[in-house]
């Protein structure tokens, strides 16, 4: 069989003076292109984990959609994974889920996009109307009434490294070996394969090599304040943890018209970012070794705060959260995924007296459907993207990304 072979210079060229010329040339062909693998778990995933090999990326099958990807980002979530906490890590595997591109080609059935469009690939899927009107899955009838933004359509597949239409995979090694997908999504590749339910269709004139970040960590954090808790308009809320996606936390904050927004982080380096990005106040639990960081807070706000988000992923500080907020009415948000096993723990009181415990995936956007929605807002200037990006590195040098991101160098680190 025919393997058409994508260097990364030809293809970047062919691909914005031809259009569609050169997608309809690899159409229904097997493409042999770059990307990261990553052949197992390292715990020190910031030490050279990835094989950047040519692969073999199949063509589409029904339902599916192949994207050449142009823009990558690094996320913890990735290093989560990479590092061997993940429960659903699967290896070997192609990493990468924050990610743009241009439609390549589409399976049979396909509908919602087209060769040549632009596209923000989905780690939570949304299915079709029709899906939820005919109830495909228990989740159908929380989906359609706004309860959730968790569909399960294609979430069994993904979550097994695999493609609904056959449980298969679409990429292999040059030697034939399968590669699991990740996420639905393996965008450490130059080119993947999604289920259509993961493909956002973007407008054209937003640069490509920002609106990526829309695939996971800002939409996160503006949806979990702006969705999951709902701040109102003169809250006072509570940031742990200043990566992206509690510096993200803050700006939705900010878009909500929080009052006061406390950040806090061990390293007050980053007190200056979390500054441009809306916050007005600043605490480094190691200021207060023989205090508690929630009965500082609690002092420090006369009771405690209307809303807390942690983005870490540390259990303890879940709880120190949840602690930090106000007897009657807190609400404290958990976006930081913990390690496989773990678990949280808190007095029961602490919720017999009204506080709240929620969970946050995605920001609570449906993904297909409002993250176009996210890209418009950027683009009229209402919402933050470049200022997120610290790094840029090509696809060879995906383990020195790796390396800044657990260095807190970086924010993100675009990959193209």
């Amino acid at each position: 069989m025919f393997v058409f072979k994508a260097s990364r210079s030809f293809v970047s060229s062919a691909l914005w003076k031809q259009g569609r010329l050169l997608f309809s040339s690899t159409a229904g062909q097997p493409i042999s292109c770059l990307a990261a693998i990553a052949y197992e778990p390292k715990k020190e995933y910031w030490k050279d984990a990835l094989k950047v090999e040519e692969v073999v990326v199949d063509p589409p099958q029904a339902g599916e959609v192949r994207v050449k990807i142009t823009h990558t980002a690094l996320c913890h979530t990735d290093a989560f994974t990479l590092s061997g906490e993940d429960a659903e890590g699967k290896f070997p595997c192609i990493l990468g889920h924050e990610a743009s591109g241009v439609v390549e080609s589409v399976g049979e059935g396909v509908t919602n996009v087209a060769p040549g469009d632009h596209v923000i690939p989905c780690y939570q899927g949304e299915c079709f109307p029709e899906d939820q009107q005919n109830d495909h899955c228990p989740r159908c009838r929380g989906y359609r009434v706004g309860k959730t933004n968790l569909c399960g359509k294609i979430r069994p597949f993904t979550g097994a490294g695999v493609m609904k239409s056959d449980q298969a995979s679409r990429f292999r090694t040059k030697d034939g070996t399968p590669l699991w997908h990740y996420m639905g999504t393996s965008t450490f590749s130059q080119y993947t394969v999604l289920h259509q339910e993961s493909v956002a269709k973007i407008r054209k004139d937003a640069p490509l090599e920002k609106v990526n970040l829309l695939g996971c960590g800002l939409a996160t954090g503006w949806g979990a304040a702006l969705n999951t808790a709902k701040v109102e308009a003169g809250s006072t809320c509570a940031i742990f943890g200043l990566g992206a996606v509690g510096l993200s936390t803050i700006e939705g904050c900010t878009m909500a018209k929080a009052g006061r927004i406390i950040a806090i982080d061990i390293d007050p380096q980053k007190f200056e970012a979390a500054r441009a990005f809306g916050a007005t106040d600043f605490v480094n639990p190691n200021d207060f070794p023989d205090r508690k960081i929630q009965d500082v807070l609690v002092e420090m706000t006369g009771g405690g705060v209307d809303y807390s988000f942690e983005c870490v992923g540390n259990t303890d500080l879940m709880r120190s959260a949840l602690e930090a907020t106000h007897i009657g009415w807190g609400t404290s948000v958990i976006i930081g995924v913990a390690g496989a096993g773990k678990e949280i723990a808190t007095r029961p009181f602490q919720l017999v007296t009204g506080r709240t415990w929620k969970g946050t995936a995605f920001g609570g956007f449906k993904s297909r459907s409002e993250v176009p929605g996210l890209v418009d807002k950027y683009m009229q200037g209402e919402a933050k993207i470049d200022e997120y990006i610290t790094h840029n590195r090509n696809l060879s040098d995906i383990n020195q990304a790796f390396s800044l991101l657990h260095s807190g160098e970086c924010l993100r680190c675009v990959i193209w």
